[in-house]
């Protein structure tokens, strides 16, 4: 869903609930009128979905997850981070062990060091910063480094949610208070005097020519929306009608500026989501509320989102072929490149009316800071059905219980990598690499016997040792395979490759 349909079809929930709960008999059953949905967000889903029909697995996720109105992350209950952890839904790697943090930590001071040590301008950046937890046991290594931490001008934290945003100012700032800005909201470093700096959206910082950004995603791209397509191939039944001249969008019919012509060809139909009648209908027990359809027709970001990549052309003339895109994982990633190496051109944005354009990032002459992205995905396919649910460290259906599962999917690391290369011509790619290969040559081995030898208390050494394993091992539902690290670097051609990509420590 395109973004200005999205703000059609939020404005249609809020402005007319009642129109919407209203439906005539015509159009809902009775069935569907008193029904007990499984959370309110699941049943303002329905809702919509009644008026406008099926409805992108992105528009969902990103409901599911982010909507102000009962979203996984932006309205759970305050108090430490229930998502995360082990009264939460999951535990990512930073929670298992402080010494995942600290690594990353060491790996930003090697970049700094190979990069010459600048000594001002240095920009600490996360997105998705969950707890606070990674961010926190890096500024703490960092601390042991007094010359980077003086080139420290400020922490950005990218987080779309209130409660997790109160959770990482305790972490981070301790008492410091915590103000409002234009752009978001600000407070202090308890662990030395620079500014930490809240926004909802990466978009809302500045790109500056001199900066040097240091910029850390874990486990985020995971949870960013995706689209779903499967090639389907040409027949009469699948191929629209001579001089079609519009076509049904979320929010209604579009006038086409050219009409569709007979398919001859294989076309892609996205996966939508829709209501499972059994469930809502006909209020048969333990059926799903919601179930995944395919589009009967061409929707537009069928005909558009696949054809950004060569590698998603190339399966379109394979019936049955199915692949999940993230646009906006694309948007991130290019934003990331151009932060470090400067944009190769400017973004082809289109302002709307009456709005100012927007300002394009600049031209850097010396391209300088580092991304380091570390998630679950493919290393070099395309994901194909990869929608997952997680709830209470279980895994559950991906569209059950809307607002009180973890939706997530695998994330297409090679699509990174291309969108950061077309954005700048200033950055290269390493990776991605299993996370248990990277944690290795860091020295995470290492680092546990020193903190081993520390360690009296039998309870304590196995939890460290669990830990451990859990984070390298590559069996057993074990971290060190399933996760992957990526790094997007300054240009280079290739003559320097960073620490943990097979490369070493430049002094």
């Amino acid at each position: 869903m395109n973004p200005s349909a999205r703000r059609a079809w939020t404005q249609l929930i809020r402005k007319h609930p009642t129109q919407i709960l209203a439906c005539t008999s015509r159009r809902c059953s009775s069935t569907f009128e008193t029904r007990q949905w499984s959370t309110p967000l699941a049943q303002t889903l329905a809702n919509a979905i009644k008026v406008t029909g099926p409805i992108p697995i992105a528009a969902f996720m990103r409901q599911v997850l982010t909507s102000p109105d009962g979203g996984y992350y932006t309205t759970r209950p305050e108090g430490e981070g229930e998502v995360f952890g082990k009264k939460g839904d999951f535990v990512t790697s930073p929670e298992i062990s402080q010494v995942f943090g600290e690594l990353v930590g060491i790996w930003t001071i090697a970049e700094w060091m190979a990069q010459g040590r600048k000594r001002s301008g240095v920009q600490l950046m996360e997105v998705g910063p969950g707890k606070g937890t990674l961010m926190d046991d890096m500024l703490r290594t960092f601390r042991n480094f007094k010359s980077f931490t003086s080139s420290i001008e400020g922490i950005y934290l990218v987080e779309a949610s209130p409660t997790l945003r109160e959770v990482q100012k305790h972490l981070l700032c301790g008492g410091a208070s915590m103000e409002e800005t234009d752009i978001g909201h600000k407070s202090t470093c308890k662990y030395f005097d620079v500014p930490v700096i809240w926004v909802e959206d990466i978009r809302l910082l500045p790109h500056e020519e001199d900066k040097t950004p240091f910029i850390f995603a874990h486990e985020f791209f995971d949870a960013l929306p995706i689209h779903a397509f499967e090639s389907i191939p040409p027949s009469p039944e699948n191929a629209p009608q001579e001089n079609v001249d519009q076509i049904m969008t979320p929010t209604g019919p579009t006038k086409l500026h050219k009409p569709l012509k007979v398919a001859n060809t294989p076309q892609w139909r996205e996966l939508m989501v829709t209501l499972n009648p059994k469930a809502v209908d006909e209020d048969l027990p333990d059926e799903p509320e919601f179930q995944l359809t395919r589009a009967k027709a061409s929707t537009p970001s069928s005909l558009v989102i696949p054809e950004i990549s060569a590698r998603y052309r190339a399966l379109k003339s394979q019936p049955g072929a199915t692949i999940e895109v993230s646009p906006e994982s694309r948007i991130y990633a290019s934003d990331f490149a151009r932060r470090i190496g400067g944009a190769s051109e400017p973004p082809r944005t289109t302002a709307r009316k009456g709005a100012p354009a927007a300002t394009p990032p600049p031209a850097k002459s010396v391209p300088s800071g580092a991304a380091l992205i570390m998630d679950y995905g493919t290393q070099s396919t395309i994901p194909i059905n990869s929608l997952r649910g997680i709830q209470h460290h279980r895994n559950v259906p991906a569209l059950s219980s809307p607002g009180q599962v973890d939706v997530s999917a695998d994330v297409d690391f090679t699509s990174l990598a291309e969108a950061a290369i077309d954005a700048s011509e200033g950055v290269e790619v390493h990776g991605p690499v299993e996370q248990g290969d990277f944690l290795q040559a860091m020295g995470i081995t290492e680092r546990m016997e020193q903190l081993l030898r520390k360690v009296t208390d039998d309870e304590k050494k196995k939890t460290l040792e669990t830990g451990w394993k859990r984070l390298t091992e590559k069996g057993g539902g074990s971290m060190g395979k399933i996760y992957k690290v990526m790094a997007i670097v300054p240009e280079n051609s290739g003559q320097r490759r960073p620490v943990g990509f097979g490369g070493g420590i430049s002094m």
